[in-house]
């Protein structure tokens, strides 16, 4: 176990954070201004940033080694998601410096800080209780943050419905983790010897039941926990039939809460799911993994479907949202269907973080356009406005263009290598599979419903491209977002480009990630406990 110093140590980059939005609700009751509490707050991420890569990253492997545990979990899928959570955060305070008046302005940026903090948590969390925590810590902010968005009954009327909705999740969440709980005896998802999870408990169970009497995690209490739980982390992630609230919600609200409302609950969500299921070895049976699929091509198929005849854009992009994360769940399913059966098949995870990553820049990028054709008193929001906007305002348009061709998944753009990897991931685990195995037919058909999903996908990212370039300008838009939206903008045109040109690194990155969470060894949890991680895994390639 960890002992206290060091696990302050390991929390450090989130105590810098917590601290300087402390300062900010405190500093801005006497100083007012946007650009100076922007500066600071850009700084302190900053700051957090440097902990991380120089205090944390030559500590990482040598932990990793030692196999550290506790109700922090030392890992690299950790690592990188704090560093997507911190520049998701930094972006957004750029984002978003325009959107809130000079009274509300330190509050915003000191809420937006704590979500941050949230997600970091959640990437860590090796415990059910510490898990919970740290998702309402991206809730809680979630509320405050769209009430501050704008002042109007459309924004109040979002607000109320997420925060409703919200908390029903939550419940059902909690509920679920109960179930957990009361079967395994203890709240820690993974251990060692000396003290034991649910992964090495219930595996000790199912061993002690006979070799082949059940993997850890069949019992039908644990299924109804897993239900419950993949249940209330469909909301945070907009799964069917937990999205009814986001087309409302993102049409409500403000372009740059719509932008941190499609990223920080999902990744959050996703995150979550990927511990539970995996870290704990609770999605070994196929009962789970069969449950996450069929989500998978209902999410992305009513995504998708729902998304052809909108009109408002950021409704259009809450419907692809959805669709997104249906997605991202195909890499889980396959991840847990490959471990269950002790397939050579792995890259799920790595496929799922890199389709988040690859998501996540182009997804942010798209609010941030609307977000820098808007202005104080003026929302970009209808298709009809960007009518015409390649004659008006051509860098905005070819912004927008290269996000809705990512998303498209079209090459060479990061999209394309994100779907790639996902559609992959699952024909990887198909081919693999014993012959006369059931995990072929699921996982082609699962490919095939992706493909099909991500042609009809095309047709409104191309019609957003196609009102852009061929239509008439209705007139002008104010393109008042601010010096901080245009710069996101570019900076997230740049990734785009950067990402599809050169996905090796970031495929890497993914894939020793996934190595590190020993998913083979968590479908066969009684051995995860003495499991360590080896030099001689076999090489990754790059897309």
């Amino acid at each position: 176990m960890i002992v206290d110093r060091t696990t302050l140590l390991w929390l450090a980059p989130e105590m810098m954070l917590v601290a300087a939005a402390t300062w900010l609700f405190l500093g801005g009751t006497w100083a007012k201004g946007r650009l100076g509490w922007t500066l600071f707050a850009s700084a302190a991420y900053a700051m957090a940033g440097w902990f991380l890569l120089r205090k944390e990253w030559p500590l990482l492997e040598q932990t990793l080694a030692l196999g550290a545990t506790g109700p922090l979990m030392l890992d690299l899928l950790g690592h990188l998601v704090r560093w997507l959570a911190l520049a998701l955060g930094l972006l957004m305070t750029w984002l978003a410096v325009r959107r809130t008046t000079d009274e509300l302005s330190t509050e915003w940026l000191g809420t937006l800080m704590l979500m941050v903090v949230g997600v970091m948590l959640v990437a860590r969390a090796n415990e059910l209780v510490f898990l919970f925590v740290s998702l309402e810590l991206v809730s809680i902010p979630t509320y405050v943050l769209l009430f501050l968005g704008r002042r109007d009954r459309a924004t109040s009327e979002a607000t109320a419905k997420y925060f409703f909705l919200s908390i029903l999740s939550s419940a059902v969440l909690l509920y679920g983790m109960s179930f957990l709980y009361g079967v395994s005896g203890t709240t820690l998802l993974a251990g060692t010897a000396d003290a034991p999870g649910m992964r090495e408990l219930l595996a000790a169970e199912a061993d002690s039941a006979g070799a082949h009497a059940g993997v850890a995690g069949s019992g039908p209490l644990v299924i109804v926990g897993l239900v419950l739980v993949v249940g209330g982390l469909g909301f945070k992630i907009a799964a069917v039939p937990f999205h009814f609230y986001a087309p409302d919600v993102y049409q409500g609200t403000t372009n740059a809460n719509a932008g941190l409302l499609a990223l920080a609950p999902k990744i959050a969500g996703m995150v979550a799911l990927v511990r539970v299921l995996g870290t704990a070895g609770l999605g070994a049976g196929p009962v789970v993994w069969q449950l996450v699929l069929v989500v998978s091509v209902l999410t992305m198929t009513l995504g998708n479907v729902c998304a052809l005849w909108q009109n408002n854009v950021r409704r259009l992009l809450a419907y692809s949202s959805i669709a997104h994360g249906g997605y991202m769940l195909v890499g889980l399913s396959a991840a847990l269907a490959g471990g269950a059966a002790d397939t050579s098949a792995y890259g799920g995870v790595a496929a799922l973080l890199l389709y988040l990553l690859v998501y996540g820049v182009a997804a942010l990028g798209a609010f941030a356009t609307l977000a820098a054709l808007s202005s104080d008193r003026r929302e970009v929001s209808r298709l009809d406005e960007l009518s015409g906007l390649a004659r008006t305002r051509p860098l905005a348009a070819t912004a927008m263009a290269v996000f809705m061709f990512s998303l498209a998944g079209i090459p060479p753009l990061a999209g394309f290598w994100g779907k790639l990897a996902l559609f992959k991931s699952a024909i990887d685990v198909a081919a693999s599979a014993a012959p006369g195995s059931t995990l072929t037919p699921w996982f082609i058909a699962l490919a095939v419903f992706g493909v099909i999903n991500a042609a009809v996908a095309a047709a409104y990212y191309l019609r957003i491209v196609a009102t852009m370039f061929l239509g008439s300008p209705e007139g002008q838009v104010p393109a008042k977002g601010g010096a901080g939206a245009w710069a996101t903008v570019v900076a997230c045109a740049m990734l785009v480009g950067i990402l599809g040109a050169m996905p090796g690194g970031a495929a890497r990155l993914a894939r020793q990630a996934e190595r590190s969470l020993g998913w083979q060894s968590a479908a066969r949890p009684s051995e995860a406990a003495t499991a360590e991680l080896s030099d001689s895994s076999p090489p990754v390639p790059s897309p």
